[in-house]
């Protein structure tokens, strides 16, 4: 067995990680990964709303044996946390989401995979092994692409969906803008290939071509949906993230059922993005 490589011991805590990060990474990603929407009030509110917690400390408790795991999915947690789901991580380092379902094996915890992520779920099902994982899912407005999904992460054994209902409206992220974000090659959005064409594939924000010099690729791009005073008309063209993303017709009362119906009794559906009482009550 190889030995492992020495921790690096000047990157103990969160914001060593961060500085290091920031020295190896490009701009465009280093954006992408900082920023977000319009003024970022709300990242800042998010971060600000964590340094409010304290730890109270209690005395003379036997503590010589601590088991902090808790039960999810038939499965021991080792901590009461799991990974997020977060889009497109080969851009921070080339084994991707890969990388973190080893480390999510590792450590013993669930973790969440992005529907937009560099690799696919079946290949990260493989690296988690028994580990439980979970698969973070935008339903889109032509559900079968949904649908598929579904179908593959059952198959894969995925243990839920967490479904992402706070994108009816896509926030303006002024940095994606300025450097106009376009996934690098080789990389590509893995779990819609089969779906889209090879410039679909590698498209991630706005439904531009990644080589504006490639006319095949120039036709093939994609267009959000939209209502013209009478009708809705769904997205078209290949998935991308700015155009088939955002859902501003999901509604408690159709969609829900739906997404339940498709998981059945093997997959648990869960919903990301919920923020006020009133809805927690809902789900």
């Amino acid at each position: 067995m190889a030995s492992q490589a020495p921790h690096d011991l000047n990157c103990l805590t969160i914001q060593e990680l961060e500085h290091h990060a920031a020295a190896r990474m490009d701009k465009q990603t280093r954006d992408y990964y900082n920023e977000g929407a319009d003024s970022g009030s709300t990242l800042l509110e998010n971060s600000q709303a964590y340094g409010k917690y304290r730890i109270r400390p209690r005395v003379l408790r036997d503590m010589s044996s601590i088991d902090t795991s808790v039960p999810l999915f038939g499965f021991r947690n080792s901590i009461p946390l799991g990974i997020a789901p977060t889009a497109m991580q080969c851009l921070a380092h080339p084994d991707g989401e890969i990388a973190t379902a080893r480390a999510c094996r590792k450590a013993g915890l669930v973790m969440g995979l992005s529907s937009f992520a560099t690799n696919t779920l079946e290949d990260v099902a493989a690296a988690s092994g028994d580990n439980p994982r979970v698969l973070q899912l935008y339903l889109f407005e032509e559900r079968e692409h949904s649908r598929k999904l579904i179908q593959r992460a059952k198959k894969a054994g995925y243990k839920a969906v967490f479904l992402t209902v706070d994108t009816p409206m896509l926030g303006r992220r002024n940095m994606e803008i300025r450097n106009q974000f376009k996934l690098p090659k080789p990389y590509k959005i893995a779990n819609f290939t089969e779906d889209s064409d090879s410039a679909a594939a590698k498209t991630v924000m706005e439904g531009a071509p990644s080589d504006n010099n490639n006319e095949k690729e120039k036709q093939s791009s994609s267009t959000p949906g939209n209502h013209n005073g009478a009708t809705r008309k769904p997205p078209s063209g290949p998935i991308s993230f700015h155009s088939h993303a955002p859902n501003p017709t999901l509604c408690w009362e159709t969609d829900i059922g739906w997404l339940k119906e498709q998981c059945g009794p093997e997959m648990q559906v869960w919903v990301k993005g919920i923020a006020t009482a009133e809805d927690a009550l809902l789900a």
